[in-house]
This record gives structure tokens, C-alpha cells and sequence, in this order.
């Protein structure tokens, strides 16, 4: 397998939020790892775009309201 450059890193997260990502990545037809890298550049671009976070709350942790 040719290195691609990118870096691996090790991700916890809650059942919820993983199975949202999941859901989420499938609709966008995106693999989960696919969807989060896709998601951290849309933040990463949003935040150089505005030089603001995307809330001033991010070091909060977030209630997901997922039935």
C-alpha cells in the first residue's frame, strides 16, 4: 500500500455521535473516516474563513437530541 502522506490518529467517541456520523456518511455516500475528515476540513476552512471558532462553546461537550 503506497503512504498516502495523510497521518493516522486514534478517535473515541460516544455511540451516539458515532452512530450519527455513520448515518450522516451514508447519505453523503462518504466512508465514516471519509465524513469526519470532510467535516474537520469544512470546520478548519469555516474558521480561517471568519477567524472564529465555529462556537464559542466548542470546548463544551455536546448533548446529541438523537431518538
Amino acid at each position: 500500500m503506497a503512504d498516502s502522506g495523510k497521518k493516522q490518529i486514534p478517535l473515541r467517541v460516544s455511540p451516539k455521535l458515532y452512530e450519527a456520523l455513520a448515518s450522516w456518511a451514508e447519505d453523503d455516500f462518504r466512508s465514516l473516516n471519509g465524513q469526519i475528515e470532510y467535516l474537520l476540513t469544512e470546520c478548519v476552512r469555516q474558521r480561517k474563513k471568519n477567524g472564529k471558532y465555529v462556537s464559542d462553546e466548542i470546548d463544551l461537550p455536546i448533548e446529541l437530541d438523537i431518538s
